[in-house]
Formats: structure tokens, sequence, C-alpha cells
């Protein structure tokens, strides 16, 4: 932090005044480390700190923060050789009607020195070029949306936006080829237009622990601004605790959600139970193909305020839809307090329903044989319900309950069975998990099935099967009659991303 800058902690987070002083790391992350004593050994610094996390924890990928700006000030002036310069940045009265931000507040005040547009290339480069040779894999961009504030003497923010913008990805290209790069605090629109490669994007606010009405306005606010930014990148949800009174409710939305998923929990602090839901023994997640999107009977309904709309957001895997359902009412964004806040203490139960046109591009999933009939899966309650055409199910939740529902298209066999894969039903995402599905290729009545993880794998049949094989050896299965439900156990594979051959003869 310069002398004359004041300082700007909340909630023991980063210093906003604090400036990028080099492109290298600090005592903290050098290995036997004393501040104010550099170590030029690179063996002794980052690079030894990403090496014991792979190494010994197990972790693929390491990415490193840092501001667009290069930290939350800018990069100190002297530093380097990239010409940076005090500026103080100019807030639209627009963004000062709508939120109080300690970030930008503590920024305006102390300014931030930011890179000379034509050598922020350089800067970029110098330093994803030392975090690549250290082992870092990509890079999590923030704070990028403090352009829009200092395009004074750059040409405006436009011109500024589009230069950092363009440095940027040509750094993260040289540097991470597999484009490893999280965009985050990048809702300005010039930001947004200028992001020519940039896949990842941060959907919403941050997960907030402690503010108890943030949760459901999350979830909801992921949601809408997902039918936007959809359509050309990758919403990201942010991560979560798993050990947390509404953990289950964020890790619903995120198997639905079709993003990423991590936790920023504290170690030792973890609810497996939880995270077995949406990770397999290998490390991978049943991602859907899609990102998460409200249904089209929310899009103009208010499920944070309105007292009667459940949130139903609908995504699709491989030959199964699935839709999530929340309960969002009770808080929302408050203009007059310039913050989430509860407006209802108590808000309604409220009863909604499911049908399959809520997954949107079901038909695209299904096999010729399909005639709009259905069977949905219900995580939590652990039903299954045979659904035909254009027929609903009714949904009712408490605040902040949430169900996760497997949506099938049933397929007619030539033996007149009527047949459905489901998935891992102890999963949120249960039709992840089915990779392949062919129906009667080899022999009639046969139906072969590649399947990653492990637990019951549910299917629907009309019929009780005859046979039902794992990797060419028989195995056992039950059936209920009254549903059509076959369970079958698989065990934890050896081999990561393994894929169970499994054959059902009805």
């Amino acid at each position: 932090m310069d002398p004359t800058s004041v300082e700007a902690k909340v909630d023991n987070t980063a210093n906003y005044a604090n400036r990028l002083t080099h492109i290298k790391e600090n005592h903290k992350f050098q290995k036997d480390g004393k501040e104010g004593h550099r170590v030029e050994d690179p063996s002794m610094g980052l690079s030894h700190v990403v090496t014991d996390i792979k190494d010994h924890h197990n972790v693929k990928y390491v990415y490193v923060w840092h501001a667009l700006t290069g930290y939350w000030g800018g990069v100190r002036p002297g530093t380097g050789d990239y010409d940076s310069k005090l500026s103080f940045p100019v807030i639209s009265p627009g963004i000062e009607s709508n939120k109080n931000c300690d970030a930008l507040l503590a920024i305006t005040k102390n300014g931030l020195a930011l890179v000379d547009p034509e050598k922020v290339f350089n800067f970029y480069n110098e330093l994803h070029f030392y975090l690549a040779s250290a082992g870092v894999d990509g890079v999590k961009v923030d704070v990028q949306n403090i352009l829009e504030t200092l395009g004074a003497g750059h040409g405006g923010r436009v011109k500024l936006t589009r230069k950092y913008h363009q440095a940027l990805e040509a750094s993260i290209s040289r540097n991470f080829p597999d484009n490893g790069i999280i965009s985050c605090m990048s809702h300005n629109t010039d930001g947004l237009y200028s992001a020519k490669r940039t896949a990842v994007i941060r959907a919403s606010d941050d997960f907030w622990p402690s503010v108890t009405a943030s949760h459901t306005v999350h979830i909801a606010s992921v949601a809408y601004n997902t039918i936007f930014l959809g359509e050309f990148m990758q919403p990201d949800w942010d991560m979560f605790h798993s050990l947390h009174p509404m953990a289950e409710y964020h890790g619903a939305a995120r198997a639905v959600g079709g993003c990423a998923i991590y936790v920023s929990d504290k170690p030792g602090h973890h609810d497996f139970s939880l995270l077995k839901k949406l990770v397999l023994p290998d490390g991978s997640v049943l991602r859907a193909k899609l990102p998460g999107r409200p249904t089209r009977d929310c899009l103009f309904t208010d499920p944070t305020r309105d007292g009667k709309s459940l949130l139903k957001i609908w995504n699709l895997n491989n030959f199964t839809g699935v839709v999530g359902v929340f309960n969002c009412q009770g808080a929302s964004w408050c203009k007059d307090g310039k913050k989430i806040l509860t407006h209802d203490e108590q808000p309604n139960t409220i009863t909604g329903v499911i049908r399959a046109k809520d997954v949107n591009y079901l038909p695209k999933v299904a096999d010729s044989t399909w005639d709009g009939d259905v069977v949905v899966y219900s995580h939590l309650g652990g039903g299954l319900v045979y659904l035909p055409k254009n027929a609903s199910i009714p949904i009712t939740l408490k605040p902040r309950e949430y169900e996760v529902f497997t949506v099938v298209p049933i397929s007619k066999l030539s033996c007149g069975v009527g047949f459905a894969p489901i998935g891992l039903t102890e999963m949120f995402n249960s039709g992840g998990a089915i990779s392949e599905l062919r129906y009667e290729m080899e022999k009639q009545g046969n139906v072969e099935l590649k399947v990653r993880g492990c637990g019951v794998f549910g299917v629907y049949s009309t019929r009780k099967p005859i046979r039902v094989t794992i990797d060419s050896e028989e195995t056992e299965f039950g059936y209920e009659e009254r549903s059509g439900f076959i369970s079958i156990k698989l065990s934890v594979p050896e081999k990561e991303m393994y894929l169970w051959d499994i054959i059902i003869q009805v």
C-alpha cells in the first residue's frame, strides 16, 4: 500500500488500496521465505507451492487470481517497464445510485495505477510467462469492469477496454494454450463485446456465506443472467461451501447449471455426503451439456419477490433432461438500501408443476420412436413417475427448499417394451452418467449403455429384464413391478473416466 493511501479492508478481504509491486510472489509463497527478502531461485518460489499442491494433493490444475489491472489498486508506478500512472476513477451517476461498492469507493479515493495501454501486453505476457513456468495452468482475471471508469485520456472506455482485452487474450493464448482464463466482475458491455476468446465468465455476485439473504438471490441471478451470457460464454456460478446451511441448495443449482463445480471449504470442514452427489470418486463431474436457463414459464415471473412463483432451471444431457426447482422467495435487491435484503421473513410455501416441455430441447435427445411420454425421477423424493405427453406433476416447496428432476423420453422397443435410462440416482444430475445408448443394435430386446461413475444406476422398463450384464458379466438387479424401476449397483471403477458397458435384455 502506498504511504498516502487509506487502508480499505472489508470482512477480512484483500486490501483494496494495495498495488502490485512485482510479478513474482512475495515471501509468503517462497520456501523458507523471510519478509523483505526475495529468493531468486525459481524452484524455491511459487513453483514449489504448485508442485506440492499437484504432487501431494492430487490436484491436476492450479489457477492464480489477478485483477485486470494487476491488483485492486493497479501496478505501483516504477514497477517493471510498464509506465503505470495514477488515475482516479470517475463513477457514473447510474452506478452511484445503484450500489455502494466498498472496492470502488476505495479505488476512487486512493486512485488506481493504470499500466500504459501500449505496454499492457508486455505486463500480461511477463506475468503469465512466469506463472506458466511455475506450473500454473491458468488465471482468474477479476475487477474487469473498473476500466469503464478510467477511459479519460485513453480515447474513452471502449478503446481502453478493447486494448486491454486484446492484450490479455493474446497473452493467455501464448502462455496458457488451453485457454486457461476465468473472467470475473466483467459484466460491463465493453468488456463482454471485447472478449473474443475468453470462454468462462462469472454470472453473478459472490457467494456470501454469512449474508443470509443472498443465497436465494444468487441462484435466481445466475439463472436469469445466463439467458444473455449463456449465448456466447460459459457462465460460472462461483464457489460455495459444502458445509453450510444452504449448501445443498447451492450444490443442486450448480448441478443443473452446466458449470464447473468448486468449493472454497476451510480445510477439514467438508460435507462429503453432499460432494458425492456432485463429484465422482475420480474427481470428474456429471456436467450437463448447456448453460442452465430458466424454463419458459419462468421468463416473465419474479421468483424472488412475487410470493407465488418457483424458479425452474432446465438443462440437457446426452439422453436425458434435468430440471432444478427452487423456492427463492423472501429476499431481493433493495434499491433504497442498495443491497440484498430480506423483505419477507416467512415467505409462502409454493406449488408449481413439472412438465416434459420444461426441458426445451428434450426432443433432440429422444429417438425416433418417442411419442412425447416421459418418466420423471425426483432426486430427494426418490419417486419415479410416468408422465404422458402434455401432462404435469405438482411440486410443492417450502421457503429455501429445492428438488431436482431427471426427465427421460420413453423409447418403444420392437417387442413393445417402454424403456428409459435414468442414470446414477444418488447424484443430483443422474442422467449425466450416460455416455452412450443404443437400442437393439445386436439383438432384439437388447439395450446397450456406456455409463460413468458408481452407485445405483436406475432404469425404467415396462417389463422385468431377462438379464443384465456389466462388462460381459451377468449381475443381479432389482425390479419394482409397480413403478417399472430397475436398480443396478455399480462399483467404484479402478480407472479414471472409466465407462461401464451395460447390456439390459428385456
